[in-house]
């Protein structure tokens, strides 16, 4: 459904986009994953036919985006970085607009529009100037014209940005659910995004990717993948206990919450050895957790290696 070989963008000396290649599979969402100025709206605005490659290419539904650029925008919906609208139309009059670029008439537009307004929650300030709205109304405004159409693929440039917990729950749940019948790009620097609507995850930093897997699996990169920590009131006799246990690495202490965490050595599992230690000592716990991996920690030290190379998991 999306394709990308070696898509580069170049502005003078300056790269930022580096030979990006990967391909999504329908029925997908992949979360597009850096820090600041790695990169990802450059490549998402190429995907969406905004931005010309400066070499490389981008399909969409079988379509260059270059050379049939219609027909690749014609499958696609597309939430650009910051949702810009035209502040002066209301929510309506947008959509409105959209449905008639997109080329919906009769029934189908009417029903269109009735089913965006109604998922993303529009009906108080659908006769309300999109420039009165709150930074979370325009993002769903954004959203709703990037869906209106009903498209195959969506690219979705920071789809929670500016909403609250309650909302981006919502959008959430809605992506969720277009991705049974969808193809989806979601850009986030959000990483608890990742874990609520991606199957896969692309990391890129400097404009090169560096990491392409499943959440899962990147977090079995992650230093505190089959730690054990916990939380106690005797955090010294806990400490002193963990450190015994034969498959411990090591053992560290929280400076701010004093919650205590053990390593595992290499392959080894400590969770059971730990807890049943701690019950035949007698020692107090509160918590007692089984890490799966800490992404935010594998996303620092993916993008901070200034010479980590690209690489498929």
């Amino acid at each position: 459904m999306i394709e990308t070989r070696q898509l580069t963008k170049r502005y003078g000396d300056l790269t930022a986009v580096d030979n990006i290649t990967f391909k999504l599979e329908p029925g997908r969402v992949l979360g597009f994953l850096g820090p600041n100025g790695a990169g990802k709206s450059t490549t998402m605005k190429m995907i969406a036919g905004f931005l010309a490659p400066t070499s490389g290419t981008a399909t969409v539904c079988g379509h260059d985006v270059v050379e049939d650029a219609i027909a690749a925008k014609r499958v696609l919906g597309y939430l650009p970085e910051g949702a810009p609208c035209y502040g002066e139309m209301t929510p309506r009059q947008f959509l409105n607009f959209v449905a008639d670029v997109r080329g919906l008439g009769g029934s189908h537009r009417i029903q269109r529009i009735d089913d965006v307004v109604e998922r993303l929650h529009l009906n108080e300030v659908l006769e309300q100037p999109i420039e009165t709205l709150s930074k979370g109304f325009k993002r769903r405004v954004g959203l709703a014209q990037a869906i209106v159409h009903d498209p195959e693929v969506l690219v979705l440039d920071e789809p929670t940005d500016g909403l609250d917990p309650n909302q981006k729950h919502e959008v959430r749940t809605l992506i969720n659910a277009m991705s049974r019948d969808k193809t989806i790009i979601v850009s986030t620097h959000i990483l608890e995004e990742v874990h609520a609507v991606c199957a896969r995850a692309i990391i890129i930093a400097h404009g090169r990717i560096l990491a392409d897997a499943s959440p899962a699996e990147l977090e079995a990169r992650s230093r505190y993948h089959h730690a054990v920590s916990l939380t106690t009131p005797n955090v010294a006799a806990a400490r002193d206990a963990m450190s015994k246990v034969a498959d411990v690495a090591g053992v560290e202490i929280d400076p701010q919450d004093h919650r205590i965490t053990a390593f595992p050595k290499p392959g080894k599992q400590i969770f059971v050895a730990i807890s049943d230690l701690l019950k035949a000592q007698g020692i107090e716990v509160s918590e007692l957790q089984l890490e799966s991996g800490r992404l935010d920690e594998v996303f620092r030290t993916i993008t901070r290696e200034p010479d980590a190379q690209e690489e498929h998991a």
